[in-house]
C-alpha cells in the first residue's frame, strides 16, 4: 500500500499537467468551433506553456545533483513559462555562501541572435584581454565570460552555450576557467539539447 501511495504521488504532477493541457485543448477546439480566433488562440498558447512546464520538469530531473563540492538547491528550483518574449526558464542553483554556481536554461531566448554572432566572428568571441573567448561543451560552442571582483580579486564565470532556440546559461562564482569547464561537462547538454527542441 505504502508503495501504490508514492506510485500516485509522484504521478500526481503529471496528471494535473495533463488534465491542465487537455482542458485547454477543448477550450480552444470549442472557441474555434464558434469562431471565437482569439480566445482559441489564448487556450493554445497556454497549452503550450503548459507543455514548456513539463519539459522544464523533465530537464531538473536529469541536471546533477551534485557538482563537486556544490551540491543542488532543490528548494530553489524554478520552471516558469512565459508567453511573449521568452519561453520557458529552468534554473537550478548549487551550493551557498560566496561559492556558487547556477544553471539557467531558457527557450526563444532574445540572447540567442547576440550570442550566435559573437560565436560566429572568431576575433569578437575572443577577447584581446582575456576576458571573453569562445569554448566548446560537449560539441557545443559557447562564450566564456570572465569577472574579476575588485575587492576580493576572485573570478567568476559566465559560459552561454545556445541550443538552437534555446540559451544554456552557466554562471560559477568564486572558480578557476578549468574548473568552470570541468563542471559544465556534468551538465548533459545533448539531452536538453534534445528536450529544449
Amino acid at each position: 500500500m505504502k508503495k501504490l501511495s508514492i506510485l500516485i504521488a509522484a504521478l500526481l504532477p503529471f496528471v494535473a499537467g495533463a488534465q491542465d493541457f487537455n482542458q485547454d485543448l477543448a477550450s480552444a477546439r470549442t472557441a474555434y468551433d464558434a469562431g471565437k480566433l482569439e480566445d482559441a488562440r489564448f487556450a493554445m498558447q497556454q497549452m503550450l506553456n503548459d507543455i514548456d512546464v513539463l519539459v522544464g520538469k523533465e530537464i531538473i530531473k536529469i541536471l546533477p545533483a551534485k557538482m563537486d563540492a556544490l551540491a543542488s538547491n532543490p528548494k530553489e528550483d524554478q520552471v516558469t513559462a512565459n508567453t511573449g518574449i521568452a519561453g520557458a526558464q529552468v534554473q537550478r542553483t548549487y551550493g551557498t555562501g560566496t561559492k556558487n554556481a547556477t544553471v539557467d536554461i531558457m527557450s526563444n531566448s532574445p540572447l540567442i541572435g547576440s550570442v550566435n554572432a559573437i560565436l560566429s566572428i572568431p576575433f569578437i568571441g575572443n577577447s584581446g584581454d582575456g576576458t571573453q573567448k569562445v569554448v566548446k561543451v560537449q560539441g557545443y560552442k559557447g562564450v566564456l565570460q570572465k569577472s574579476v571582483d575588485t575587492e576580493t580579486n576572485k573570478e567568476s564565470f559566465t559560459l552561454q552555450v545556445p541550443l538552437s532556440s534555446a540559451l544554456l546559461t552557466f554562471t560559477v562564482n568564486e572558480s578557476s576557467e578549468a574548473d568552470v569547464l570541468r563542471l559544465a561537462n556534468t551538465i548533459p547538454v545533448t539531452q536538453i539539447a534534445k528536450m529544449v527542441q
